[in-house]
């Protein structure tokens, strides 16, 4: 009531004051902070007239600031407490929690069972079925570092080190706890978790009781377009939810997370917001009250006060606060009991849906010398400015070793100190720091400090099974597995190591993401000083290390090393000496010397050997002698670290790591920057390591590396030139600059090949001077234009219209970011090595930073110079430009902003420009377009300002590597307007944003081109007067692949086809190849081409005689004068492609191989081009992996037209001759499907898909046909047909390659008449039926093999035949008879036939056909006994048909074999008619059995002793016959006849016992005649199947049960269904999965299937297999998706295991697969299942829910009522009747209420109530006379 009462207070809007406080007057402000009390200020009132007024307020003020610095302390883990509502962001996301980071520098810890309940429970479930849910997501995926979240503080405890630990919950229904369903307002922003996903949205978790939030899917696209990557939202997603609407008095919320809205929401007065529902992350409008040095009191939402603190101040308006002023806050935290509400002005929260960004993790552990006091807290800590003018923290722990030697003194502003940045606080957007000299000094701080082969000093935490635990420093803990706790095994670690103990490991593996650290205490690996193997690369052969012994094997030992590399010892690599048992010899964990063999890094593969003395010299000099005669050899292309041993002129001399071999590393290797070469070479000291270089080159044992990246991608990805003859014109190669003279220049690419670049292809622009244009070093792009293979020269081209990217702008962009990449690590270089003042005043400054110099100088020109403590060392100057209109003197303070570093000069350039120094803020996009100017130009790039904003940004120069001279004219100059477009939006490390030059001014060297051009450069247009037909004399200028270009009279240029050359081509030459430069020409003009389209002109056109003249030197145009033109391009282009028809074979010349299209381009005239597609090009699949590399550009080919493209502009040409697909034709085909026991799905050319059969894959069946067959494949194949547009395709070798004579082992069979009598033939099993082995022999014909010619043996089990003879499996068989006109094909897989192996082996013991004589025997012996029993007479009569044996026919019920059958059946006959003769007594016929579900095995029997039951115990069946044989041998005629007499009697007494109608059934002999008189009883049947189940007699249970069906009428459906149900219970509960599912398969068949079904999932309830149960109701769904019965079921199966949620999902799906008119029926039945079993809340919501849209369906109220009675309070009870009798319902039925109403009230109710009832009845029947009447 009291939260009721404070969000609806009575009286007026007069708040209710907090606990323990007087009502406060309307007028005054609720300020929780304000720290003068009433009572204080009532006292000063009354002694106004006091004296000592003056004194006592003095001593107040005092006071007041003392309580204000109190007020605004920081946080602190003393002052959580449970309940406290935090504003938090992820820190990190791992496996089990989350990492968050909370105001002022603390952070807590998320559980993953804390999320929300819908992700607990689906762990549950994960858990509980112990295998991975494909909904559930890791808390990795759905956290992201950075993100905001809304948190709860669950407890504040201390971890087993002593260090406090604050565990937190995000779960809403912990956070939104105070909220109510009445308090929830529209407009309102909540933190809600997706809980469901739903069709048309989603549910959220908003953690209000009694409210369900709805997300539709509609107004949640743009959120999961933008913020979400597209991908739906998860269970147990953490979303910013703001309220749209609130139905239903908060039951229903519509919610929406539109990001711009989110944004948006400010919290107002209007959403009726209180103290004790207050929430973190609210965006509030505020007044600030009072501005204290300590921070700033704040009151909003017109009666609630806050604080901000000095942390979350906005770092751009600090200071400038004043009181009344109006800002946007966002609520950090609230406390649960005093309700202190703390609040940040931060920008970055005042969006509640953005992002926190990281700090760089280089910074992270970073030593800082000198970081500055920007001001101090006595009970907080100090803030310091870094060296790159961030802000960062130190707690007051932080700040010194310890508490006595703390000296706060120390701290006053602007003193300096050297600190260690220990970590990155997102809340407070701050670096933590330490001074404390032993984390300054620790060798490791986090995890990722620590790598694989390091030595660690640590500390025994526990000894524990698994090993023992080592604390390295506070924050890093490691393992010692047990293996590696002592070189031998050590059973009783304890002896040797104690808790506390001091111990050295070395690092085994380290993997930071996961905090995981293993260590080793292996004295041999610890102290070992060979070089410490950790990555398969650095595993070269002959290097020797240690390593330890995991496995040893009989084939031999596998060692592992550091960073989890291992490899193999095989047995011969063992010892000199052979070992026959390794395992014998080796153990695990030992510790061995090893030598490297051979190391496929790759494949992860490593070859050892511990056989050292063949390979290797002795263990103390190995080392160094290997080193020295550097055994250990470099590949080109190999990745290394190096050390810096030696600075000289022209680079560094290093020695490559672990090995110590030395190299040289040139300077200008060192970057493809030029100006960064120079700056690393500088900068770099002796003993410096650089990460990431290759080795480029190695001869005579001195090694040339290189860094520069362009170089090592271009290896990497493996564009190079290994050997001349890989060279073709047309590459693009990434190289180096060798050497530069005057007529080119020399360029060198890896693996030592080098070309010439002459004058007139090193750019597009003029050339006088080679030198101006390159260096010598510098990185370049060149393409190949022609080479000469007898001279083996290259000639190449550097022109950027050639070797340009086809991207300007992102090549741009990524030289660009490079560079400043490079640049960040140079800065780090110098700080970390370089302890000089002028090197740490360097890395400190970053362009944008705004510094306070005093001026130095000002000179004639204008400029100045500056000076400062900060620059100490450096030469600062501001041109004229910058200094702007400013009049500055020596001596005078000005404020600048860094424009440029140059680190090389040790020069600063600044600005005084005031648009620069005061930047507007706006927010910026990526890819955006503006005006910047031109304020600095350096080497490589430009700084410019944004005219809009006034922020720096970087433009580069250059956008090429090749893009190295521009005119004075294209220079960018200062104060020049430039249009630039964003790449980035934030400065990050770089000090300014970084963009590319926008497309205001076009580059004069990227020209547009069209795929159809041919010339490959740009052409000028000269004046001629040349014709169609003239006959010109030109010099070749220069050659490319498919044209030449030729100068005939000084400026007019003219170009050759490739086509145009020579008559006749021979194919595969390339015909430019002829031509050489400066060679003299004569030609005829055949056309001209226009300058700018590079179309064809037609002769009349005005521009011809400004055209490029096309011409040809072809013998046979040359002779013609009346030649014919070239087809003008203008004319319709399928004129052109007119004269080519398909089949035409026609010559073309390669252009290119478009790897995205996966087509080859070629031309075949000068207007003509083609495509070949990739099937096209060979019938060797081979040649289709590479094909670039098979076709070379200019190369002529013989083509085969099949058409045109679909724009009717390019011909479609073919290279293997196939132009379109007609039986017999040979092609290639890509697999695009495989279908198991089917064949494949190819992709044919024209579009088209053809089909083969597993017969035609190969010339020779193999057991698995498709095992080597995969998608994308490439397949030879042959048409066999193409009717009705299906074709099926042949990949037998016999097909696809005719002229091959391998041997045809399986050949085709297409129809019947290919098979002879008596041929044994190979095929795949299609499947087993009753009626026999239906056996492929081709696609078109199946054969029969009846299950007698299967095997040789009685099977009694179908599935036996199914397990050994499954789909797809190849058998050889003999063709018994063909039937050609009905195509019938009768096969046999007898022994005896196919001279094979039986099908069926002789270990499964079966009986065979063929032992006639054993099997009498057997018979003869089983009757023997029966006629002891049974007596002579009956024996006699049995003997005859012993000799008999039957199979059943196709025909029989279960279709299994069972032998001895009729011998069965002829003993009831004869039993039958025995009892037919005695007439004795009358049958009693047995009751029928009605088996509704489960049946069980438990029946007893009441065993009745016969007469004469003393009669002794039968022996077994040998004795009882060697006792009849030789009791017939001995007797004499009268002792016969007497024991005949004897035997009579006995019988007698049998007979009379056997008809007792009481008695009940002992043996099997009983239940025989038992079932013989009543076959049709399934009891009888059951019960007699129970008497064998009691002896454990499994397999004569499931032969009665087999007999039953075969014996019960089958009319008697319900008997049968029995005996089935009794079988599958028998296969549950003693039988395999397999067998229950062929038992269940037949049943289905059998019996009404939905019957079948519905038993089987019964049984499975009843014996707790859930799973199976939940599998088989699932196809049960699909299957019966219309049977209301099924739905139902599993519906009572799901809540009787507790699965609620599932039960209402499984609703939904009823209601969409059942009929509309079977939804009232379906929705009440759930409703009555969850009043029995699930949740009768929810029941009655789904009753509410239907009689709200129903409300006439008389039978749902009466469920209703019935189930209220039984579940319900007597006021619902009563509540429900009051509904129905005032529903306007026909009279018959009103009456029926109102007796049940009396019924009721008259059972439950009191006098008072049943007059009621009587009353309103009496109303009632008023009502409708009254209106009768009118």
């Amino acid at each position: 009531m009291a939260s009721v009462e404070e969000d609806f207070p009575r009286g007026g809007t007069q708040k209710k004051p907090p606990e323990g406080k007087a009502p406060r007057r309307p007028l005054e402000q609720d300020n929780l902070f304000d720290t003068h009390n009433e009572e204080g200020s009532q006292k000063r009132k009354k002694i106004q007239e006091d004296q000592g007024k003056r004194k006592k307020l003095k001593a107040e003020k005092k006071e007041t600031i003392k309580t204000n610095a109190k007020d605004f302390e920081l946080l602190t883990v003393e002052a959580l407490s449970e309940g406290m509502l935090l504003l938090g962001c992820v820190k990190e996301s791992n496996d089990f929690e989350l990492v968050v980071s909370l105001p002022n520098g603390l952070t807590g810890f998320v559980q993953v069972t804390h999320i929300c309940d819908a992700y607990s429970k689906m762990l549950t479930e994960q858990v509980a079925k112990e295998e991975l849910l494909e909904d559930l997501n890791s808390l990795s995926d759905l956290y992201p570092p950075g993100m905001l979240v809304r948190c709860t503080v669950t407890s504040v405890g201390k971890t087993m080190d002593g260090h406090q630990s604050v565990k937190l919950s995000i779960n809403p229904k912990d956070v939104n706890k105070a909220l109510n369903t009445t308090a929830l307002r529209s407009g309102m922003l909540l933190s809600g978790l997706v809980s469901s996903v739903e069709d048309h949205g989603y549910l959220i978790d908003i953690g209000v009781s009694g409210a369900k939030a709805f997300l539709p899917r509609l107004t949640s696209q743009s959120y999961v377009k933008s913020a979400n990557k597209g991908a739906e939202l998860k269970i147990g997603q953490y979303l910013n939810c703001l309220i749209e609407e609130v139905k239903n008095n908060g039951r229903i919320v519509c919610l929406s997370i539109n990001q711009s809205e989110v944004a948006a929401a400010i919290a107002t007065e209007e959403q009726n917001w209180t103290l004790s529902n207050l929430l973190p992350g609210l965006v509030v409008k505020a007044q600030v009250q009072k501005v204290t040095p300590y921070g700033i009191t704040l009151s909003f939402l017109s009666s609630f006060s806050g604080i901000v603190d000095f942390m979350h101040l906005d770092p751009k308006k600090a200071g400038s606060y004043s009181q009344s002023q109006v800002v946007k806050a966002c609520i950090l935290s609230v406390h649960p009991t005093s309700k202190a509400v703390r609040l940040t002005l931060r920008q970055v929260f005042l969006q509640p849906s953005s992002m926190l960004s990281q700090l760089s993790s280089s910074r992270i552990g970073m030593v800082v010398e000198e970081a500055m006091v920007k001001s101090f807290h006595a009970k907080a800590g100090a803030v310091f400015e870094l060296d790159d003018g961030t802000l960062a923290f130190a707690h007051l722990k932080h700040l010194s070793d310890t508490k006595k030697s703390f000296k706060p003194g120390a701290f006053r502003t602007g003193s300096k100190h050297r600190c260690r940045i220990i970590d990155y606080n997102l809340m407070d957007e701050l670096a933590l720091l330490s001074l404390k000299h032993r984390i300054i000094a620790a060798q490791f701080l986090r995890y990722q400090d620590v790598c694989p082969g390091h030595m660690v000093q640590g500390k025994v935490l526990a000894l524990k099974p698994i090993g023992m635990q080592v604390k390295v420093t506070d924050h890093i803990r490691g393992l010692v597995p047990r293996l590696h706790l002592a070189d031998v095994l050590l059973k009783q670690p304890e002896k040797k190591y104690s808790v506390g103990d001091e111990v050295k490991c070395r690092v085994l593996i380290s993997n930071p993401e996961e905090k995981k650290l293993i260590l080793t205490l292996k004295k041999t690996l610890v102290t070992s000083k060979f070089p410490v193997l950790t990555s398969y690369e650095a595993a070269k052969p002959g290097l020797i290390t240690h390593g330890f012994i995991v496995c040893a094997r009989e084939f031999g030992c596998i060692v592992k090393f550091y960073n989890d590399v291992k490899g193999l010892v095989p047995k011969n690599e063992l010892s000199s000496e052979p070992i026959p048992s390794p395992e014998k010899v080796f153990y695990k964990g030992q510790v061995v010397k090893v030598i490297v063999l051979k190391c496929e890094p790759q494949q992860e593969k490593l070859l050892l050997s511990f056989k050292l003395m063949n390979r290797a010299v002795s263990e103390d000099r190995g080392e160094q002698i290997q080193k020295k005669n550097q055994e250990v050899t470099y590949e080109i292309g190999q990745m290394v670290d190096v050390k810096v041993l030696k600075k000289k002129d022209n680079g560094l001399e290093v020695s490559i790591l672990p090995d110590d071999v030395s190299a040289h590393l040139p300077t200008m290797h060192l970057s493809d920057h030029v100006v960064n070469c120079k700056l690393l070479w500088h900068w770099l000291q002796e003993g410096d390591i650089l990460h990431r270089v290759m080795c480029l080159s190695n001869k005579a044992g001195h090694i040339t590396l290189c860094r520069k990246s362009a170089v090592i991608s271009a290896v990497q990805e493996e564009q190079v030139l290994r050997s001349f003859s890989e060279i073709h014109p047309g590459m693009q190669l990434a190289g180096y600059v060798r050497n530069i003279m005057s007529y080119g220049v020399f360029v060198e690419f890896p693996f030592g090949l080098a070309g010439l670049a002459p004058k007139a292809a090193m750019s597009d622009k003029f050339v006088t001077d080679t030198r101006e244009h390159f260096v010598v070093g510098q990185t370049v792009v060149a393409k190949v234009t022609s080479m000469d293979e007898e001279k083996q020269r290259i000639l190449l081209c550097l022109k950027l219209s050639e070797c340009g990217s086809e991207n300007p702008v992102s090549e741009s962009f990524s030289l660009l970011r490079q560079c400043f990449e490079e640049m960040k690590e140079i800065r780090g270089i110098i700080s970390k090595r370089n302890r000089s003042k002028v090197a740490q005043n360097l890395c400190r400054l970053i362009p944008g930073q705004k510094l306070e110099l005093l001026v130095q100088e000002v000179k004639r020109d204008g400029s100045a110079s500056f000076d400062s403590s900060c620059v100490a060392g450096l030469t600062v100057t501001a041109t004229r430009y910058h200094v702007g209109d400013k009049s500055l003197v020596t001596g005078q303070k000005a404020s600048v902003l860094v424009l440029h570093v140059d680190a090389l000069k040790s020069a600063v350039h600044v600005s005084l420009r005031e648009e620069l120094l005061n930047p507007k803020v706006k927010r910026l996009m990526e890819n955006s377009q503006h005006t910047a100017v031109v304020q600095h130009v350096a080497e490589e790039f430009a700084v410019a300002s944004l005219v809009e904003t006034g922020q720096l940004t970087a433009i580069p120069v250059a956008s090429h590597f090749n893009d190295t001279f521009r005119f004075d004219s294209e220079k960018l100059k200062v104060g020049q307007t430039v249009s630039v477009t964003l790449k980035t939006v934030q400065t990050g490390d770089h000090g300014v944003l970084l963009a590319v030059q926008g497309p205001a001014k076009k580059r004069t060297f990227i020209r547009p081109r069209k795929e159809s051009e041919t010339v490959e450069e740009a052409l000028a247009a000269v004046k001629h007067s040349l014709c169609l037909g003239d006959v010109v004399t030109g010099t070749v200028k220069s050659v490319k692949p498919t044209h030449v270009i030729v100068a005939i009279d000084g400026k007019l240029t003219g170009s050759i086809h490739t086509s145009q050359i020579l008559d006749e081509v021979p194919i595969g030459t390339f015909p430019t190849s002829r031509l050489k430069a400066g060679q003299k020409v004569t030609a005829r003009v055949i056309g001209g081409r226009d300058v700018k389209t590079h179309r064809y002109l037609p002769i009349t056109h005005p521009n011809f005689t400004q055209s490029i003249p096309e011409l040809s030197i072809r013998p046979s145009v040359l002779k013609e004068e009346g030649s014919p033109a070239l087809s003008p391009e203008g004319d319709n282009p399928s004129e052109r492609l007119r004269p080519y028809k398909a089949g035409q074979t026609v010559t073309c010349f390669v252009k290119k191989y478009n790897t995205i299209k996966n087509w080859l381009e070629v031309e075949v005239t000068p207007e003509v081009r083609g495509r070949v597609p990739q099937l096209l090009l060979s019938l060797n699949p081979k040649v289709l992996k590479h094909p670039e590399k098979s076709f070379k550009n200019g190369q002529a080919l013989s083509a085969t037209v099949t058409g045109t493209d679909a724009s009717e502009t390019n011909l479609c040409l073919s290279l293997t001759g196939v132009h379109s697909l007609v039986k017999g034709t040979i092609t290639l085909g890509t697999i695009t499907k495989v279908i198991p026991h089917v064949g494949l799905t190819i992709a044919l050319p024209f579009g088209k898909t053809g089909k083969a059969s597993i017969f035609h894959l190969s010339d020779s069946y193999a057991e698995q046909p498709l095992e080597n067959f995969s998608l994308g494949k490439l397949v030879r194949c042959c048409v066999l047909s193409t009717e009705d547009n299906k074709i099926d395709v042949s990949l037998r070798q016999s097909r696809t390659n005719p002229k091959s004579k391998n041997r045809v082992e399986d050949a085709e069979i297409a129809c019947a008449e290919d098979v002879q009598e008596g041929q044994l033939v190979r095929g795949y099993v299609r499947s087993v039926k009753q009626s026999g082995v239906f056996f492929g022999l081709s696609s078109s014909v199946v054969g029969r093999i009846q299950l007698h010619n299967v095997a040789p043996f009685f099977v009694s089990k179908q599935s036996l035949y199914e397990q050994y003879m499954p789909e797809g499996k190849l058998l050889t068989a003999k063709v018994l008879s063909v039937n050609k006109k009905e195509s019938l094909v009768e096969l046999s897989l007898l022994p005896e036939d196919t001279g094979k192996p039986s099908v069926l082996p002789e270990s499964l013991g079966l009986p065979r056909c063929d032992s006639d004589e054993g099997k009498e025997k057997r018979e003869e012996f089983k009757k023997l006994k029966a006629k002891r029993k049974r007596g002579d007479s009956e024996g006699e009569q049995e003997v005859k048909p012993r000799k008999k044996r039957a199979r059943l026919t196709d025909e029989d019920d279960s279709g299994v074999e069972v032998y001895c059958r009729e011998e069965e059946e002829e003993e009831e006959d004869e039993e039958e008619k025995k009892k037919r003769k005695s007439k004795e007594t009358k049958r009693v016929e047995a009751p029928r059995l009605q088996v509704s579900s489960g049946f069980t095995w438990d029946e007893g029997f009441n065993v009745l002793e016969l007469p004469g039951s003393n009669r002794e115990e039968e022996s077994s069946d040998s004795e009882e016959e060697d006792d009849a044989l030789s009791m017939r041998k001995k007797q004499t005629k009268k002792e016969k006849e007497q024991e005949k007499r004897r035997e009579e009697k006995e019988l007698s007494k049998i007979e009379a016992a056997l008809m007792d109608p009481g008695r009940q059934p002992q043996t099997a002999d009983d239940f025989d005649r038992l079932v013989l008189s009543n076959p049709s009883s399934s009891i009888l049947w059951l019960q007699y199947m129970a008497f064998h189940l009691q002896a454990t007699e499994i397999e004569k249970a499931r032969a009665v049960a087999e007999r039953a069906l075969k014996t019960i009428s089958f009319r008697e459906e319900q008997e049968k269904l029995n005996v089935w149900v009794a079988l599958l219970n028998l296969e549950n509960m003693y039988g395999t999965e397999e067998t229950l599912m062929k038992v269940f398969e037949r049943a289905v068949q059998y019996n009404e299937p939905l019957k079948v079904f519905q038993q089987l999932a019964d049984i499975y309830a009843s014996s707790e297999k859930y799973k199976q149960a939940d599998d088989l109701y699932n196809t049960m769904l699909k299957r019966f998706r219309q049977e209301k019965s099924v739905w139902l079921k599993y519906a009572t199966f799901l809540l009787k295991r507790g699965q609620i949620e599932a039960t209402h999902r499984l609703l939904e799906r009823a209601l969409k697969g059942l009929p509309d008119k079977e939804h009232v029926d379906v929705i009440a039945k759930f409703a009555q299942l969850e009043f029995h079993f699930g949740d009768p809340e929810h029941a009655k919501a789904i009753f509410e829910s239907t009689l709200s849209s129903y409300p006439k369906r008389t039978d749902i109220w009466s469920i209703y009522i019935d189930m209220m009675i039984k579940h319900g309070s007597q006021k619902e009870v009563r509540h429900i009747f009051e509904r129905v009798i005032h529903l306007s319902l026909a009279a018959k039925r009103m009456k029926f209420f109102f007796k049940r109403y009396l019924d009721y009230e008259k059972k439950y109710g009191t006098s008072e109530t049943i007059q009621a009832v009587k009353v309103a009845a009496l109303e009632y029947v008023e009502s409708k006379s009254s209106l009768a009447e009118s």
